[in-house]
């Protein structure tokens, strides 16, 4: 635990000398860094375990889209508590991920748009694998390369030229 909170805390910002988890977080957030890093854990594992008991449900789609729906979203959204809300929004809207996030967003209001208005259990689940495909890109645009490298293996492993 320890060392986890020395890699969140450490100085990216000489200039101003505050860990990531001592800044005041846009003076929305009250709670000491170790509080923080419990809020974090507690939200992190209550999205994967809704993701995780979504599978229970997956014969009735709607429920399904929306716990797993809520399950990513609270997983996702989970940084907040580490990193604050204003450096979430602005790693998340960062040029370099930009389209992943638009992408990801849209395919989460897509999957609730077809579960809760629309009641069609195909385009539900459709929906949702796009909202898995999008996590997955949106995900790999904080590992440096990785983007790059899944596509020049999909590029490979779909080629038709022998």
């Amino acid at each position: 635990m320890w060392g986890l909170s020395r890699l969140i805390s450490e100085d990216d910002d000489e200039d101003r000398g505050e860990s990531l988890l001592e800044e005041d977080s846009d003076a929305l957030c009250s709670l000491s860094p170790m509080q923080r890093i419990y809020v974090f854990a507690a939200c992190l594992v209550a999205g994967l375990a809704c993701m995780f008991l979504s599978l229970i449900v997956f014969a009735k789609p709607i429920k399904f889209a929306l716990l797993f729906t809520f399950g990513n979203v609270l997983a996702v959204g989970s940084t907040v508590f580490l990193i604050g809300p204003g450096k979430q929004l602005s790693m998340m809207f960062d040029p370099v991920r930009l389209y992943a996030t638009a992408i990801y967003i849209g395919c989460v209001v897509l999957s609730l748009i077809c579960a809760l208005w629309i009641h069609n259990k195909i385009l539900t689940l459709i929906a949702i694998i796009c909202e898995i495909c999008a996590l997955i890109w949106y995900s790999l645009s904080y590992i440096p390369f990785a983007r790059r490298m899944v596509s020049n293996l999909m590029i490979r492993l779909c080629d038709t030229e022998l």
